[in-house]
C-alpha cells in the first residue's frame, strides 16, 4: 500500500499544488496552484474547453495527474481511488438509476459500502427531509421533474457524509425558471450542511451569485483568484475584464505618451492619467470601463465624448446602448431606459476617472483608481 503523506499545509480541506494534465501534447491543465478552505463554496468559471472539469475530475480522482500534488484532509490523494478519496461528485446529467426507486438511489452508496440497513434508513430519510423529497421516496427517476431529479442526485451525495461535494455544471440540464431557484436551494444546501463545495460552470451568473471565491481559468491556466466583488471590480487582466460582466467591459486599445499634463492616453479619445496610476508606463495600454459606469451628458460638459447611437436594446428597467464613440470605438453603455435613445441619436458621454481601468501590453491591470484628470 502506497504510504501517505501529509501536507505541509495542514489547514485546507483541499490543497493543490502544480497540478498538471496533459493528452498527448495537448496541456488541459496548466500548474493549478489551489487552496480550498473548510466549508468554503468555490467556483471554477470558465468557457468551454478551459480544464475546469478536467480539474475537478482530477480531485475527484476520475482523471490521473499528470504532475503535481492533490491533498484532501491534509493527506496526499494522489494514489488514491475516487471512493477512497472522502469527496461525494454531482454530475450534470443526475447519473441516476432509472430502475430503482428514490429511497433505493439515495442510499446506494452507504449499501456498497456496507452500512447496515437502519443507518441506511436514517441516513436517507434524513437527507430526503432536508431536500423536501420524503414524499417522492418511492418513486422512479422518470417519475420526477428535472428539480427533483437533481435534488436526488444531491441526496446520495449528501448521505455519504464527505469532506466535500464536487459538482460539475449541476443545473446546466434545467430550464433558466428552475436553474435560478436551484441556485437559491443549492445555496441554502450549503450554508445547512456547512460542507467543502467546488462547483463547476461556464455560467458567470451561478458563480457570481453562489461562490465565496471564484477561480477564473482560460486555456487550462488559472487567470484570477478572488471574491466575486474582486473579480469584477479589479479584473487581473483583459480576459477576465471581457469574460466576466454582462455586458462586457469595455476595452479600447491605445497607447499612453508623455504629454503636458503628465500621461496621456491616446486611443479613440484622449484621457490624462492622474497620480492614481504610478505603475502605468509609456507605450501600448487598453482602457478599461463598465457599461454602467457609462454617463449620457449634455455636449456641453468639460468631459463629454462624441458618440452615435448604433443599436439600443431594451432589458428591463434598462437598455443597453450600443454606439460608435468618437467616431471610431464600439462602446456599449447600460442606461435607464427612460432615456428613450433610438438609432442614430447622436449623444455625448462622460467616462467618470473612478471607473478606469488601465491594462498593459500583456493585457495585465495596472494598478491604481481615479486616474483621469
Amino acid at each position: 500500500m502506497t504510504e501517505l503523506h501529509v501536507s505541509a499545509n495542514p489547514d485546507p480541506a483541499i490543497e493543490l499544488i502544480e497540478v498538471s494534465k496533459h493528452y498527448g501534447k495537448a496541456e488541459a491543465v496548466k500548474a493549478v496552484d489551489l487552496a480550498i478552505a473548510p466549508g468554503e463554496f468555490i467556483a471554477l468559471l470558465g468557457p468551454s474547453g478551459c480544464g475546469k472539469s478536467t480539474l475537478l475530475k482530477l480531485i475527484a480522482g476520475l482523471e490521473e495527474l499528470t504532475d503535481g500534488e492533490i491533498y484532501v484532509g491534509g493527506k496526499l490523494a494522489n494514489y488514491l481511488k475516487p471512493s477512497a478519496r472522502n469527496v461525494a461528485m454531482v454530475f450534470q446529467n443526475y447519473a441516476l438509476y432509472p430502475h430503482m426507486t428514490v429511497r433505493e438511489n439515495v442510499g446506494f452508496p452507504l449499501k456498497m459500502g456496507g452500512v447496515p440497513g437502519e443507518q441506511v434508513k436514517a441516513r436517507v430519510e434524513a437527507a430526503a427531509n432536508l431536500l423536501q423529497l420524503s414524499a417522492q421516496l418511492e418513486r422512479f427517476p422518470d417519475e420526477l421533474s428535472g428539480g427533483q431529479r437533481q435534488r436526488v442526485a444531491l441526496g446520495r451525495a449528501i448521505v455519504r457524509e464527505p469532506l466535500a461535494f464536487l459538482m460539475d455544471e449541476p443545473l446546466s440540464n434545467l430550464d433558466a425558471l428552475l436553474r435560478v431557484e436551484m441556485r437559491t436551494e443549492l445555496l441554502r444546501l450549503h450554508k445547512r450542511v456547512g460542507r467543502t463545495t467546488i462547483y463547476v460552470t461556464h455560467d458567470q451568473i451561478e458563480a457570481m451569485t453562489m461562490a465565496d471565491r471564484i477561480v477564473l481559468m482560460n486555456k487550462g491556466e488559472i487567470q484570477q483568484i478572488g471574491s466575486p466583488s474582486e473579480i469584477y471590480e479589479a479584473p487581473a487582466n483583459t480576459f477576465v475584464a471581457k469574460f466576466v460582466g454582462s455586458p462586457p467591459m469595455n476595452l479600447v486599445e491605445g497607447r499612453v505618451e508623455h504629454g503636458s499634463g503628465g500621461l496621456t492616453f491616446h486611443g479613440a479619445m484622449r484621457l490624462v492619467a492622474g497620480k492614481g496610476f504610478a505603475g502605468l508606463s509609456t507605450g501600448q495600454a487598453t482602457l478599461g470601463v463598465r457599461p454602467e459606469h457609462i454617463e449620457i451628458v449634455a455636449a456641453s460638459h468639460p468631459d463629454a465624448i462624441a458618440a452615435r447611437v448604433d443599436l439600443v436594446e431594451r432589458v428591463g428597467s434598462d437598455s443597453n446602448v450600443l454606439m460608435i464613440v468618437a467616431g471610431q470605438a464600439p462602446m456599449i453603455a447600460s442606461v435607464d431606459a427612460a432615456a428613450a435613445l433610438r438609432e442614430g441619436d447622436d449623444i455625448h458621454i462622460r467616462i467618470p476617472p473612478e471607473h478606469v481601468h488601465f491594462f498593459d501590453a500583456a493585457g495585465r491591470r495596472v494598478a491604481g483608481k481615479g486616474a483621469l484628470q
